[in-house]
């Protein structure tokens, strides 16, 4: 781990305790847990002795002891693979405690991604980037991610100037590019054609989008990103109430993101859409099925009690002459609704972009001072989630810690100029 912090926050969320039953286990008051979790930077925040950190070191040491499945498991690589092969096409090829420990994988990530330490363990490596949809967000994140692990990348952008365009088969498209390339990252307007790809080579390759269907990095990010603001919050996943606003039907982020928060226990999910973009039913009923409570909603007064609000935009481009009735400048999630429905400690997402223009039904921008926006922090947490899938995927994740150096250049202390203590890489 590369902070007090960090290790911390993983030790509480690997052993699922709350800072209150953390502090009880450690022996400690809560006020100086507390002082421990506090940045760096802050006046109040202490270090935590020695002893301390060998305690919390011995109860993760006897925990993970006590589990046969954990001392003996098969690489990660080989447990989230898709037909024996190191891709990423669904966040389907994804159980809880593999999620959990790509989690742990892009902790290690974050002072690369902070832009304190470099680390060159994908040098001479290749990534292509294929995007035969637009993406700016997506595309450049991947990118990032690949070369501060030492990699570079050869990027395309839209049918237009591929071969494709002339009448080449997906399958001669990424044969080829394998030869060319170490690993693809692939977006396509076409659900499954990802995976259609990903057949006809063995190299790494990454769903980054395939039209309606699934965006499995995005949701592993936003999961990432929850687990770490209930960190701050004392919070845990199992429990938690999810409320996913907007363009439900459409929407790839939410579709992704609902399956992996089904791998936790007891969850509620507030649906709020217009009936006419409802999630589709088969992801409804999976949600129901493993024993968590699903309420459906037209009205986004139903945000109450959310610990979660996760806001879509409308899918424009996914549908046409679709009727889409109650979509009106109303369904916007605001800073009014939020004070008057949501909680104090509300974490409010969205997987950009959004329709900033005034009156748009999307998420809007009176929020973007309030603490409890986490897009930013979402984003931030992209690269390192990122690394993490390209540095499993590649074989080299037990390589990163040992290969670490200082950066040569002055990095800044906070992203954004209007950043809280909490919205650095921290």
């Amino acid at each position: 781990m590369d902070s007090q912090q960090d290790f911390l926050r993983d030790a509480m969320r690997r052993l699922n305790l709350t800072r209150d039953a953390f502090a009880e286990r450690l022996g400690v008051r809560r006020r100086t847990l507390d002082t421990w979790l506090l940045p760096e930077a802050s006046g109040e925040a202490r270090a935590m002795p020695d002893m301390a950190q060998k305690f919390v070191s011995e109860i993760l040491y006897r925990e993970a002891a006590g589990h046969d499945a954990q001392k003996h498991h098969r690489p990660l690589a080989e447990r989230m693979s898709a037909d024996g092969r190191p891709q990423l096409l669904s966040v389907a090829q994804l159980e809880r405690e593999s999620l959990e420990e790509l989690f742990r994988i892009a902790d290690v990530m974050q002072p690369i991604a902070r832009r304190h330490k470099v680390c060159r363990v994908l040098e001479g490596a290749v990534m292509g980037s294929l995007f035969f949809e637009a993406s700016t967000r997506t595309r450049v994140s991947f990118g990032a991610a690949f070369s501060r692990l030492g990699g570079s990348v050869c990027d395309t952008t839209g049918f237009t100037f591929s071969s494709m365009a002339k009448g080449e088969s997906i399958y001669d498209t990424s044969r080829v590019m394998a030869g060319y390339v170490d690993a693809l990252v692939i977006r396509h307007p076409e659900q499954g054609s990802v995976a259609e790809f990903a057949r006809a080579t063995n190299i790494p390759v990454i769903n980054a989008g395939d039209g309606p269907g699934e965006h499995p990095s995005q949701a592993i990010l936003d999961m990432y990103t929850i687990q770490r603001e209930f960190s701050r919050l004392g919070k845990l996943m199992d429990g938690a109430h999810i409320a996913m606003v907007g363009d439900l039907k459409y929407g790839r982020t939410v579709h992704s993101l609902i399956r992996l928060l089904s791998l936790y226990k007891g969850m509620k999910f507030t649906l709020i859409s217009p009936s006419s973009l409802e999630m589709p039913a088969y992801l409804i009923e999976l949600a129901s099925t493993n024993g968590h409570v699903v309420e459906v909603s037209t009205s986004l007064q139903d945000l109450k009690g959310a610990d979660v609000v996760y806001a879509t935009r409308i899918q424009k481009e996914r549908f046409a002459g679709e009727n889409i009735e109650g979509y009106t400048p109303e369904f916007q999630v605001q800073k009014s609704l939020v004070d008057a429905v949501c909680k104090p400690d509300t974490i409010i997402m969205h997987p950009l972009p959004r329709d900033a223009r005034a009156g748009a039904n999307d998420l809007s921008t009176d929020l973007n001072l309030d603490p409890r926006l986490a897009i930013f922090r979402q984003t931030d947490n992209g690269i390192p989630v990122r690394m993490a899938l390209f540095a499993v995927l590649m074989g080299v994740e037990n390589q990163i810690a040992r290969n670490l150096r200082d950066v040569t250049w002055r990095s800044p202390a906070f992203v954004g100029p209007d950043d809280a203590v909490f919205d650095t890489l921290d």
